[in-house]
């Protein structure tokens, strides 16, 4: 399951993200702590933007697993409510929860958490565009 997950997705590789558990609709992700990935090197405090991507990441797999049939998707919308600072040194997970499924929009939830979900490091909410047979991708042309 991880090696076509980091495969599909190079910057999720790049990263050293892990997808640690996978149902439909519901995934958890890891990203573990690198001095790489530090905003502040006098904190130690991981970057907003890898947070942001090990969230838009566990989302992302979150809804791909809960279309069926498999469909390509793309991000909407993110909202990240930062509620506190990761803690250095200290690996970051993410739960992820398709939470509903229409014909075209998917909804998601997420916390990114440091082991335990009563603390967590941000609450996520999230949208996500479902492509449909022979709907036209960004940048293709409809046939």
């Amino acid at each position: 399951m991880n090696v076509a997950f980091a495969a599909n997705v190079p910057h999720n590789a790049a990263l050293g993200l892990e997808l640690v558990a996978a149902a439909p609709g519901d995934v958890e992700m890891r990203l573990p702590w690198s001095a790489e990935l530090v905003g502040n090197p006098e904190t130690g405090v991981l970057h907003g933007g890898a947070v942001t991507s090990l969230v838009d990441a566990a989302c992302g797999a979150a809804v791909f697993l809960g279309v069926v049939p498999p469909r390509p998707i793309a991000t909407l919308d993110l909202r990240i409510d930062h509620l506190r600072q990761a803690t250095p040194g200290v690996d970051l997970w993410c739960r992820a929860t398709c939470e509903r499924v229409t014909t075209h929009i998917a909804f998601v939830r997420a916390v990114a958490h440091q082991g335990d979900l009563a603390k967590p490091v941000a609450m996520v909410s999230a949208t996500f565009m479902i492509f449909r047979e022979g709907q036209a991708r960004p940048g293709e042309v409809a046939r």
